[in-house]
């Protein structure tokens, strides 16, 4: 039997709501509001009605929780304080939330509980308000999981109109009109004569005053900058090479340091000869850390220079040395001992034997790097009472809690200076780079430190995507699907990833189908199993997490399934969807794409639609066949987030996440040979070239009942999508990623 075999979700549920609900915190202390961390230190004239607002005399500052990635969070989180506080972009600086527990992600709870994002029953509204109220207590501070909008749309907008609302009442007490005259715009208060005062002239009197505490939100019909098209506060400096990222940070006695580290990944270093090293022009120092050695130089240059001359003797890899190994592994996760969790059950697919499928197929996703195009790297200070890190990172209380440990201080001792990001994926939410720099930092109290991975060593670092292996059974009758059972086997990266901070994943992990369990169909029979494969190389997080590999699978043997039955691939999805919401998209993804009507020749048109992070998202890839290879012509896209906040955000959003996944579909992976990622650099994994970047057409609906984010969820889809072209073009099924090991691409 599965070792969760005995757990139900029911069991599950309890066991939380029982935890929140008294028995361990009690209900004050989730009721409870944290405690406001811009209070401290105000001066007499300044004011903060909360943790996202601070007026001065000088200027207004707004503070975000969620560390902008180049997804353009930082101009959201603004644009919804500043719609409600009535003050324009110009008009206020922003600052990047410190870690805090008020400052805790109140959408989180959402991914994890084992509910479909559509069952909003009451067994699945009760565990969300419980795992909603556990990550409030721990205050979980991240950036991740396509969170970003729904956990800002209602609190940053809040936070906005309780502003308004107290500068409101201090004009009102100054002046001795009542609040009701009073009106606002472009950051000033507005008096009955037509006379304005600046919100910065009433921080002094609004901080005499509790902030208010009701507040009224403006209608969508109201909305002066949301919903409509935005320059985001960072276009201007970002084209013109001026945004500062972590990377960029300078200050005055800084040294420069590089790290070499086991690239058989958590391995050990036996010892080094760095005596060529400490010769060379510009060299400081050489000094261990963990799995490593790391060089202190005059400047970066010298210290990746110095790194080549030292000798190194590496340690095994704690993983199999060949990938032939991993995918052993892989296949024999289906088993069991390793079941997880049977996360779809409908019917009777868990009895279809081999002798009474129409199709048994199996597919293939590898493990594949993040490859941001900002490599790692951070600046660590350390004192005897004091860190300081300039860093970007997605969870900043684990920054500070990591370094505290390091150093033996408390983490109130040590401050965490989030920065702009050059990208992530996921990638991000690790800590090498900030735990090689300050135990470098260690080693030279008082001095910073910065310390930058090659891109080479970023790669061989890196905690990539889960590997996954899906087997497949399916049959159909009369021209219609009546049986899929899909068994799907990984690592489980969360488990990997939590297990480095210390934080274990009790239960089954949600990841490892999804994008494949809560498929929107109802087919008679359909099971969906999770094997967890006994960890492998370390992986983490990546962009869409499980369902980039289960959503491959999933729509892929569906199409597999509805080609055997001899139905048309989209006809036969909105036959069998049971879900409006993702019915929407699937409809309009069919009108956008002119889904029925002929395509020519050598050309195939390929559908998919994934649901992940509560997201539907369906597309529509066409292709056409030449002489030289495929060449993918254009991709139309329909999701539903519910409400779109900023049109040109959203449309640029999933534009990259198309790009993104059509890239890593066709020519990315990771391999290992002797314990080693085969791939160091860019050339071995090639995202979408220019020339072969498709024309992408994006239609965003709002039907659905939940505001969601879009960063993630236009990746799983684009795969299968494109998959299914390809054999709609050709009569060829891929069912390996990277497609460019069974076919040619221009």
């Amino acid at each position: 039997m599965s070792r969760l075999g005995t757990v139900t979700r029911r069991g599950l549920m309890v066991g939380a709501v029982a935890v929140v609900g008294g028995v361990a915190f009690g209900s004050y202390k989730v009721l409870t509001p944290h405690a406001n961390p811009l209070a401290e230190g105000l001066g007499p004239d300044e004011a903060s009605f909360n943790p996202f607002i601070r007026i001065m005399p000088d200027g207004i500052t707004l503070i975000l929780q969620h560390v902008d990635l180049g997804q353009g969070a930082a101009s959201l989180q603004a644009a919804l304080i500043a719609e409600e506080m009535d003050i324009a972009f110009g008009q206020f600086a922003i600052e990047q939330a410190r870690p805090d527990p008020a400052y805790y992600n109140t959408a989180m709870a959402d991914e994890a509980v084992p509910f479909m994002s559509t069952d909003t029953g009451f067994a699945a509204e009760t565990m969300r308000g419980a795992m909603g109220a556990v990550i409030k207590l721990a205050g979980v501070q991240v950036t991740g999981g396509s969170t970003s909008v729904p956990d800002s749309y209602e609190k940053l907008r809040v936070a906005g109109a309780v502003a308004r609302e107290t500068l409101k009442a201090a004009a009102a007490l100054e002046t001795g009109h009542d609040v009701a005259e009073l009106t606002t715009k472009d950051a000033h208060v507005i008096l009955p004569d037509g006379q304005e005062i600046p919100y910065t002239a009433l921080a002094a009197t609004a901080a005499t005053l509790e902030p208010a505490s009701e507040v009224i939100l403006r209608p969508p019909e109201a909305w002066r900058m949301l919903g409509k098209p935005m320059q985001r506060l960072d276009i201007v400096a970002k084209s013109t090479g001026q945004q500062r990222y972590g990377i960029d940070q300078q200050m005055e006695g800084m040294v420069f340091a590089a790290v070499r580290c086991n690239p058989r990944k958590g391995g050990a270093l036996n010892g080094f000869d760095a005596s060529d090293a400490v010769t060379l022009r510009g060299v400081q120092q050489v000094v261990p850390v963990t799995g490593g050695v790391a060089v202190i130089a005059e400047n970066t240059w010298y210290a990746l220079q110095a790194l080549e001359a030292i000798d190194c003797d590496w340690g095994p890899a704690p993983y199999p040395a060949e990938q032939a190994d991993h995918w052993a592994a892989v296949a024999a996760a289906f088993s069991p001992d390793t079941l997880d969790w049977v996360w779809r059950d409908d019917g009777n697919a868990g009895a279809m034997t081999a002798e009474h499928a129409d199709i048994e197929v199996e597919y293939r996703a590898p493990y594949v790097a993040h490859q941001p195009l900002e490599p790692l790297s951070a600046v660590v200070r350390v004192t005897d009472d004091r860190a300081e890190v300039w860093a970007a990172h997605q969870m900043p209380r684990f920054v500070q809690k990591r370094v505290a440990e390091k150093t033996g201080l408390d983490p109130d001792q040590v401050v965490f200076h989030n920065q702009f990001a050059g990208g992530s994926f996921g990638h991000r939410l690790e800590f090498d780079n900030i735990d090689r720099a300050t135990e470098v930092a260690m080693q030279l109290k008082g001095t910073p430190v910065k310390l930058m991975f090659s891109r080479e060593e970023d790669f061989a670092q890196d905690y990539p995507r889960q590997i996954g292996m899906a087997r497949a059974r399916g049959r159909v009758d009369g021209g219609q699907v009546t049986a899929l059972d899909l068994e799907i086997a990984t690592p489980s990266a969360v488990r990997s990833q939590m297990g480095r901070v210390g934080m274990p994943v009790p239960g089954p992990d949600a990841q490892i189908a999804a994008g494949a369990w809560n498929l929107p169909y109802a087919i008679p029979d359909f099971r969906v199993a999770a094997y967890a494969v006994p960890e492998l190389a370390p992986t983490s997080s990546w962009r869409s997490v499980g369902a980039s590999t289960a959503g491959f699978f999933a729509e892929s043997a569906l199409d597999e399934l509805i080609h055997a039955a001899g139905a048309d691939p989209m006809e036969e999805r909105l036959r069998l969807i049971n879900d409006p919401v993702a019915r929407g998209v699937l409809e309009a993804v069919a009108e956008m794409s002119g889904w029925g009507s002929p395509i020519g020749d050598g050309r195939g048109r390929g559908v998919a639609l994934v649901n992940s992070f509560g997201v539907p998202v369906a597309e529509v890839v066409e292709v056409s066949q030449t002489p030289e290879g495929i060449r993918i012509d254009r991709v139309y896209v329909a999701a539903d987030v519910g409400r779109v906040i900023d049109p040109v955000n959203f449309e640029n959003l999933v534009q990259g996440g198309v790009i993104w996944a059509l890239g890593h579909a066709i020519n990315s992976e990771i391999t290992y040979a002797d314990g080693q990622a085969e791939q160091s650099n860019y050339h071995a994994a090639e995202g979408m070239r220019l020339y072969q970047a498709p024309q992408i057409r994006v239609r965003g609906l709002e039907t659905a009942d939940k505001i969601r984010g879009i960063g993630e969820p236009p990746v799983p889809p684009a795969a299968p999508a494109l998959a299914n072209a390809i054999f709609a073009a050709t009569g060829q099924r891929l069912r390996e990623m990277p497609f460019n090991r069974h076919i040619d691409f221009i």
